[in-house]
């Protein structure tokens, strides 16, 4: 559809309430304007959208010209807020390398490959109460279960805590979605809570309890992430202060399942609406670790991280001033017709597959790439030889955000093979 007669807003959540239009919107800017301004109406200055690969690879590379210290969403905060809100997410340059290798041992290949028996082991134990219910919610039962029990390990929560975990992700995250949010993010309600990530009083919660575990931790011997942040210094000499530890803290909980859970939900309805794909994964296993990058691809949890140019800049033609918000739509990127042929097509065997679902070449690589690996293929391995069919029982209902590609509720019934 042309540009000139769609209406692309990709601030207006309610383009993002439907399987098709951010899509379609994505499409357009990609062919017509694929550096574009797009005002705001919720008091927002506006910002730039990159939709195409090659121009958000190039920006997301260079933290130099477009900088995340600015918030990586569309909020826009003042300088005080950015310093009480900081986490490693919002930082660049060799803080933020600091901050990554407190725990880049523990997210490497060789040691989440460590997690694989205990992670086939939760998955059958998952697999087993949802599926013996024959028809369920998969995102409750399965898709938000499944990482957040993988999570509780690694900090070495109580398991009775998970559904915890789960709700302040859900609350911090979807700040945008009233099913969700405690305080809608531009809502006046919202100004109460300015100084917190989101503008969720979640994140209260979150750092109490993040606060009980390091000071347990403190000092100890244990492997566990909280004991790593609290116990080491950064390699730049800076130790994390009280509020460091909060943020990033913080950050584990919400990254560490809402992104991972959004794709297994994704994945599998793209399985259900192509059952052709499912079948071939069925009869031959060998095409699980291509089918996970497709899936990561096809689902792209997080449809953009926003940068700020730090100077003056040219982008597509476009003047770009110091100071403006510069979008880069992942999602998009990821159905890039220059990279990906018959992007719009979901195909398991899809090779190369250049997906930025983690970023690619970023200081931002996200941390936890090997294990979202490694969750969703023991995922589908495990769940897809039990399935002699699986269909929708229900409406499929979507997060309210432009920010998390999420679903929220899916509810399906099953047949056991």
């Amino acid at each position: 559809m042309p540009h000139d007669t769609l209406a692309v807003d990709l601030a207006d959540l309610d383009n993002f309430m439907d399987d098709g239009t951010p899509w379609r919107m994505f499409e357009a800017l990609r062919r017509t304007e694929p550096v574009h301004w797009n005002p705001e109406t919720d008091g927002g200055r506006g910002f730039w959208s990159l939709t195409r690969h090659a121009d958000i690879v190039a920006a997301d590379r260079d933290s130099a010209t477009f900088t995340s210290e600015r918030f990586v969403n569309l909020e826009e905060v003042d300088d005080r807020q950015a310093a009480v809100r900081r986490s490693m997410l919002e930082t660049d340059g060799p803080r933020h390398l600091a901050l990554r290798r407190l725990l880049q041992r523990e997210f490497t290949p060789r040691a989440v490959a460590g997690y694989a028996t205990f992670l086939r082991g939760l998955t059958a134990a998952t697999l087993d109460a949802a599926l013996a219910k024959g028809a369920f919610d998969f995102v409750a039962e399965i898709a938000a279960d499944f990482p957040i029990n993988v999570l509780a390990r690694m900090l070495d929560v109580p398991d009775g805590d998970t559904r915890r975990l789960i709700d302040w992700g859900n609350r911090i995250i979807a700040n945008t979605d009233p099913d969700h949010a405690d305080v809608l993010l531009h809502s006046p309600e919202s100004e109460r809570y300015r100084d917190l990530p989101f503008r969720s009083p979640a994140a209260l919660e979150v750092f109490e309890y993040g606060r009980d575990l390091a000071a347990r931790r403190r000092g100890g011997e244990g492997t566990d992430l909280v004991s790593r942040l609290v116990n080491q210094v950064p390699a730049d000499g800076e130790p994390l202060t009280g509020r460091d530890f909060d943020n990033y803290f913080l950050l584990l909980v919400v990254a560490g399942n809402e992104t991972t859970r959004h794709a297994i939900t994704h994945s599998m309805r793209a399985l259900i609406d192509h059952p052709d794909q499912a079948e071939r994964l069925r009869a031959d296993p060998a095409l699980m670790p291509a089918a996970v990058e497709e899936f990561l691809r096809w689902a792209s949890p997080v449809y953009h991280f926003r940068r700020t140019a730090t100077r003056d800049t040219g982008l597509g033609g476009k003047a770009i001033r110091a100071g403006d918000k510069v979008v880069l739509w992942f999602a998009s990127a990821n159905r890039d017709e220059a990279v990906f042929a018959d992007p719009h097509r979901f195909d398991i065997t899809r090779t190369p597959n250049d997906h930025i679902t983690f970023g690619k070449g970023s200081p931002h690589f996200c941390l936890g790439a090997a294990l979202a690996r490694l969750e969703m293929r023991i995922m589908f391995e495990e769940l897809l030889p039990r399935l002699a069919d699986i269909r929708p029982a229900g409406e499929i209902r979507r997060i309210r955000s432009n920010f998390v590609n999420g679903i929220k509720q899916m509810p399906v019934t099953v047949t056991l093979a």
